[in-house]
């Protein structure tokens, strides 16, 4: 888990605390200070990844070794889901907000324009990623270096390769990967090394909602933790799995982990 974080009350260079939820740690951050430790972490030049789990991504990690290093090895990994806020008291610390991709990827692009930043779009449904361009150039004085739609893990196939070295070569200084998740988070930590000094954030379908391509959930929804049952009446048939019969293995996880010693769950937050 990473090394960038802070604490937004006091100004001091902190990391925050983190809770895990069986094999995703959680950073507890709010609003506020994920956009404060996302533009350190930028500014170190280092590179950097930055998720957002959700119940799905706890659920998934715990059987997929993939994405249970990838998120061992992020820099920040940011509250996307109310149960996770809900129960994380349970477990020792409470995360303060949740935080999803979508609501993320506005201001921090409003950040990077502010910044200077230059922005690579990666992903999403064919003609999403051209119009967010446009729009974010137009709107948001927004720097984009570069975009691409590739279909990576799917048929036919993009060469993986070429598609980091399309990235690196743009210099961005941010990436948003619109892939889907444990798919976008896995191609971050995967190509950790060819990407170099650039911040990665997995953020899923934020392109589409932002261009109108995927209507999202009204706002009161996403405040009660009903956004899964909004797309759940949406796509009946490719979410049923998920929401039904995959994502309820959380209360197990949530048990095993809660059954676990509290040093071995929670750690507070630390000076730098």
């Amino acid at each position: 888990m990473g090394q960038a974080a802070a604490s937004a009350v006091t100004g001091a260079a902190m990391r925050p605390g983190r809770v895990r939820f069986g094999a995703v740690w959680v950073d507890a951050l709010t609003f506020g200070g994920a956009l404060a430790a996302l533009e350190r972490l930028v500014a170190s030049r280092r590179g950097g990844a930055v998720f957002t789990p959700n119940v799905d991504h706890v659920v998934v990690a715990d059987g997929d070794p993939r994405l249970r290093d990838a998120y061992r090895r992020a820099d920040l990994s940011l509250c996307d889901g109310q149960p996770l806020r809900w129960t994380s008291p349970l477990l020792g610390l409470a995360l303060p907000e949740k935080i999803s991709g979508s609501d993320l990827v506005l201001p921090s692009l409003r950040l990077a324009a502010r910044r200077g930043w230059r922005v690579y779009l990666l992903g999403g449904a064919p003609g999403v990623v051209e119009a967010a361009a446009a729009r974010l150039t137009a709107e948001e004085g927004v720097t984009v270096s570069g975009f691409a739609s590739p279909r990576i893990g799917e048929a036919p196939l993009a060469d993986e390769a070429e598609v980091v070295a399309a990235v690196a070569g743009a210099r961005p200084d941010l990436l948003l990967v619109c892939l889907g998740a444990p798919k976008g988070e896995i191609f971050i930590d995967r190509n950790r090394d060819g990407l170099g000094p650039i911040v990665s954030l997995s953020v899923g379908a934020s392109l589409d909602f932002y261009v109108g391509h995927v209507k999202r959930a009204p706002r009161w929804m996403q405040r009660a933790g009903l956004e899964w049952l909004y797309r759940l009446l949406k796509e009946p048939r490719r979410m049923a799995r998920r929401y039904l019969i995959r994502d309820p293995r959380f209360l197990f996880i949530l048990v095993r982990t809660l059954l676990e010693p509290r040093p071995k769950r929670v750690i507070p937050p630390t000076p730098e």
